[in-house]
This record gives C-alpha cells, structure tokens and sequence, in this order.
C-alpha cells in the first residue's frame, strides 16, 4: 500500500515509517522540515504543513493510507502560544481528513491522547478531542489511537524532568515536585512497542473504525520516574513536595522565561491521570509482559 506519515520525521514517525517500510509498503513522510536521515532510505520525504491545505494535496494524491502523527508536546507552551493546539490539533486534522477525502483515501489513522476525553482540561486536550470527532464524523474508514506518554530515544520524559528541576531550583540534593510527584501518573510505552501497533492499524481489516488506548506495562508517578531517571544517572536524590498552588504560582511565572514555556494550562495538565482504564495492546497481539518498561529502557534492570 501507499501510506503517507504526516510527522513521519518526528519522533514516533521516524519509527512509524520504517516500520512500515521493512513490511513493504511504499511510504512518504510529510514534515514542514523534511529531514531524510531520519528515516530509512526508502522512505520518501516530502515538505508539508497541515496547517497550509495547499501543501498536503500533491503528498495525499494516491494514497492509501493517511497517518497523522503532527502533534505538539502537552508538557510545554507552544511558540504562538497555547491557541497553537487548536490550529495544529484540530484544524491540521480537519486540513488532512478533507484532503483525503477528495483524494480518495481509503483509511485515516488518527494518534490521539490518552486523557482526551477530559476536554475541560487544557487547550491541547479540548484540540485533540475535536480533532477525533473530525476524523469519527468524516467519510472515511478510520482508526484512532490513544497512547499514554510514549517513551524512547529522542522522547521528551527525561528532559521534563530536567526542566523541572531548574524551573523548581532546588537546593543541593532536594527536588521539589508539585504535589511530591505522587499525583500524577503515566503508563509509559516505549515507541518500539507502539510503532508495530500503529503499523497494525494501517494494514488490518479488523480495526477500522476502532478506537484504542494504549499504555505500557507499568504505571508510574511522577517522583518514580524522576528517582529512575536519577538511578540511572548514578545520583540519588531526596524529592520534597511542592503545594500545588505555590506549583501553579510557579509555573504560571515560569510561562514567560525563555525556555521553560510552562503556565497555567501545564499545571493542570500535571493533574490528570494518565493511566489506560483498560489496555488494548491485546488487540495487536501483544502482551504486557513483552512490552519495555522504563527501567529497562534506562538500563536498570
């Protein structure tokens, strides 16, 4: 099949699209950057914004499949600022379904959010909450996919976790965490183990018009995984709780230092439980006890 990735030199693309190559399909991956040596040899780069309709005609002729991976991070403000997830979210989404209906596409695989659902929560999950009413009231054979954070080489876990630290500044071995880190939970999934899930998505007859959350084999909070990530670099570290609301304050004020872009909308993303409330990696073939777990991913174990 014909398959172009939207994202496909990003972070999950980039595993996405040579998945799908080394099955034999013929794959483009659309970036606003494009970057060929993100991706195997022979996979296609091509230049395209899903916020500019004009640019995705051309790269959606002839297509089988359309993956949309373009997402921005709920973990930082976006540069434009938050309003950002509406027009990438939603309407990149509703850019790309049109497009694929006038080229005559015959699936559209849609990655999505875990904790969608809570449309109250920040702009990124009221954007993606739509963004999959769009692809659910289209025309076309779709599949949706709710991950947890995913995780692996090039993810954004760690790094959070450094940003946390110098936007807390915490003195000597103390690491201040709002809440302590033990209100906030994530069911990480390594990319490795999403990336044939996805692949699944685009090639079986049994998942149209399916919609999946996905997560990995372990919950963690957020002060497990800052301890890990700590563990794994040979250092302790000795986490004090942060009071939400000074967290909020401090957040809030962090917004306007380069850098950091953290406010009010990342506070209350802090806030939701990023926990499947039933795994369906068992509609790919997979069990949990097969999937990488974030020790093993550090080299603790």
């Amino acid at each position: 099949m014909n398959v172009l990735v939207t994202g496909g030199t990003g972070f999950v693309g980039s595993y996405l699209c040579d998945e799908l190559a080394d099955r034999g399909h013929e794959v483009t991956a659309l970036s606003r950057s494009p970057d060929p040596s993100a991706v195997s040899a022979g996979v296609e780069v091509v230049e395209g914004d899903v916020t500019n309709p004009g640019s995705l005609e051309a790269p959606i002729e002839g297509q089988d499949v359309v993956v949309n991976l373009v997402a921005l991070s709920p973990l930082w403000e976006p540069e434009g600022g938050n309003e950002m997830h509406d027009l990438v979210h939603r309407q990149g989404t509703e850019n790309l379904v049109r497009a694929a209906e006038e080229a005559g596409v015959g699936r559209f695989v849609q990655m999505s959010g875990l904790i969608t659902g809570d449309e109250s929560l920040t702009s990124y999950h009221r954007a993606k909450a739509r963004a999959e009413e769009i692809v659910r009231d289209s025309g076309l054979e779709y599949v949706i996919y709710r991950p947890s954070i995913v995780f692996g080489d090039g993810d954004e876990i760690v790094g959070f976790t450094t940003k946390l630290k110098q936007m807390f500044a915490p003195v000597g071995p103390l690491y201040p965490l709002p809440g302590g880190g033990e209100r906030t939970y994530f069911q990480l999934i390594h990319v490795g183990d999403l990336a044939p899930m996805l692949a699944d998505g685009v090639e079986g007859d049994e998942h149209a018009n399916e919609t999946y959350e996905l997560g990995g084999p372990t919950v963690y909070t957020l002060r497990e995984m800052t301890e890990l990530v700590f563990e794994s670099k040979g250092r302790s570290v000795t986490i004090v709780p942060l009071p939400m609301v000074l967290s909020k304050v401090g957040m809030t004020a962090m917004g306007v230092v380069p850098g950091l872009r953290l406010g009010p909308d990342q506070f209350r993303g802090l806030k939701a439980d990023n926990r499947v409330s039933d795994n369906d990696v068992g509609a790919f073939g997979v069990s949990e006890d097969e999937m990488t777990t974030f020790e093993e991913y550090l080299g603790l174990t």
